[in-house]
């Protein structure tokens, strides 16, 4: 039996993108169901499945697992060849880390720049917290590519969970034009330049749905 993940728009759902673009890049074949995140029917949907009533759910069998971090340990798991965790212990424990830190935190920066996938690269100014926040990353992003970029161009080295975790960030910083440094330039480079990156940009542009709360222009809505 397949995987089957459940996420909300690919325009807007940063949670839903992180296990999608995991098991895209590692090549782990899984069915998908999009559902608006504005649909009338969202949380009696999501509510049937069981967990938190909010996406991304993926269902395995008789399996249900949300949460986007749980998700990604719960297919490292089921597919270790994926190598979705660096094999080093210490290693592990520190990409573990990092994700747990960008599950937990950033508020500021997450509500001052909402994703959104197909609003045209405009800067927008970032208040202090949301400085802060960007700071942080980009230090994370830094020291990472620092201690691994010989074994490849994402945070510890080749592609792996952490990086799921932060690609919504690097939709962010792309789309809002935050200035980072050139380490951060140069891994978001990597990311954007993904197949799987593509894929899901070209499905959030045919999507119908504007939702004004992630539209920081609005009443205009901006598309690429």
């Amino acid at each position: 039996m397949s995987l089957h993940l459940v996420i909300g728009n690919k325009n807007y759902s940063s949670w839903s993108f992180r296990p999608w673009f995991a098991m895209k890049v590692a090549g782990i074949a899984f069915d998908e169901t999009v559902i608006s995140l504005d649909a009338d029917d969202f949380k009696l949907r999501l509510t049937a499945l069981g967990g938190s009533g909010r996406v991304p759910v993926l269902i395995d069998g008789d399996t249900r697992i949300w949460e986007s971090l749980a998700i990604l340990e719960y297919v490292a798991e089921r597919f270790p060849a994926a190598g979705l965790w660096p094999q080093d212990a210490g290693v592990r424990a520190r990409a573990r880390t990092v994700s747990s830190e960008m599950h937990a935190g950033f508020t500021a920066l997450r509500r001052q720049l909402p994703m959104n996938v197909v609003r045209p690269v405009k800067f927008r100014a970032l208040d202090a917290a949301a400085t802060k926040d960007a700071a942080r990353v980009d230090a994370i992003w830094s020291e990472c590519r620092a201690n691994h970029h010989s074994q490849g161009p994402f945070l510890f080295g080749r592609f792996g969970a952490a990086d799921a975790m932060f690609a919504p960030v690097v939709w962010r910083f792309h789309t809002y034009a935050v200035e980072v440094s050139a380490a951060a330039r140069a891994y978001m480079q990597a990311l954007m330049a993904l197949p799987a990156w593509r894929e899901w940009q070209d499905a959030a542009r045919g999507e119908p749905w504007v939702l004004p709360e992630d539209e920081v222009d609005w009443p205009r809505v901006l598309r690429d």
